[in-house]
């Protein structure tokens, strides 16, 4: 009997699908096209010039990374996978890559990981979300010092469940890609091309994921400790927390009602990291989308 395909929505297959930094209105391209996927064909084109872009922005990472810095970086990645998806979705790639059914088996066990470790991360910064939200109406009734040290336990627990659930998962898959390039290398034939867009965009999914949970598990925990470091991640420090994470330390030190001047520092502060919360939570969720549409695409290829 012949396999079902796998159905979901999809998005609209066009490109490129770049994060919107202009008024100006882009032109659509549609990527429905009778060549066959090769060297020449502009999405694949795209999307190297994507691979590329990233890998570049974190070789040259600001010394002390930004929450609005991880959130551009969870954008491109996105950006990747949506781009990534319109090209599996072309069946001249489905025809290439059927000789290639051990690698999308591989390929399709590496998202479903993602897809597993980011919903368990989305989970996560609802919690982060709850306990944020509970913390700051203890501020403004002036009842900081008993909640701020309860929310100071929780986010640590939360940093060291992101150190034992999340991290390790990343390392597993990080162990077939240990040596990232600094361009992704274009290879003459065809359907290898498309092989190797495909491995770059795993190994730069470890590269974002890792920034992402390994730097807020060391902003929540303080510790320097048991942290592991992918490819590049050794010059660009990955053991860094995030600055705004980092900043809420100061809060911990509220503990006595009365100090107007504190009060306000705090909520303020909280005030800041909220909209910080919401930002990470955002990409964090549409990178979670992106892969699942991705992982749909691929176990249609290998159900083929």
């Amino acid at each position: 009997m012949t396999p079902k395909m796998v159905a979901g929505f999809r998005r609209s297959l066009s490109f490129p699908n770049h994060p919107n930094s202009s008024s100006k209105p882009k032109k659509t391209f549609h990527v429905r096209s009778t060549s066959l996927p090769c060297r020449s064909h502009p999405l694949i084109s795209q999307l190297r010039d994507d691979l590329n872009a990233l890998m570049a922005a974190f070789s040259s990472s600001p010394e002390n990374r930004t929450s609005a810095w991880l959130c551009d970086s969870l954008a491109r990645l996105k950006t990747i996978h949506e781009s990534l998806d319109d090209l599996l979705q072309l069946p001249q790639t489905r025809e290439s890559l059927h000789g290639h059914a051990g690698l999308v088996e591989n390929l399709l066990e590496d998202f479903l990981r993602f897809v597993d470790v980011y919903g368990i991360f989305q989970t996560m910064i609802l919690r982060l979300k709850e306990e944020h939200q509970a913390a700051q109406v203890a501020v403004r009734r002036k009842d900081a010092a008993a909640k701020l040290a309860s929310y100071s336990k929780a986010i640590k627990n939360l940093g060291k469940e992101m150190e034992k659930k999340l991290i390790p998962s990343l390392q597993s898959t990080a162990g077939k890609y240990l040596v990232l390039p600094k361009q992704v290398v274009a290879v003459p034939d065809g359907d290898a091309e498309v092989v190797g867009v495909m491995k770059d965009a795993v190994k730069v999914t470890v590269l974002v994921s890792t920034a992402l949970f390994n730097g807020l598990s060391v902003s929540f925990t303080k510790s320097s400790s048991r942290r592991w470091m992918v490819g590049p991640a050794k010059k660009a420090n990955m053991e860094e927390g995030i600055e705004e994470f980092k900043e809420m330390a100061a809060l911990w030190g509220v503990r006595r009602k009365g100090e107007e001047e504190d009060v306000k520092m705090v909520a303020k502060k909280m005030h800041e990291m909220e909209d910080c919360i919401g930002g990470i939570e955002s990409g964090g969720e549409k990178v979670f989308r992106s892969l699942m549409n991705a992982k749909v695409s691929l176990l249609n290829v290998f159900t083929q």
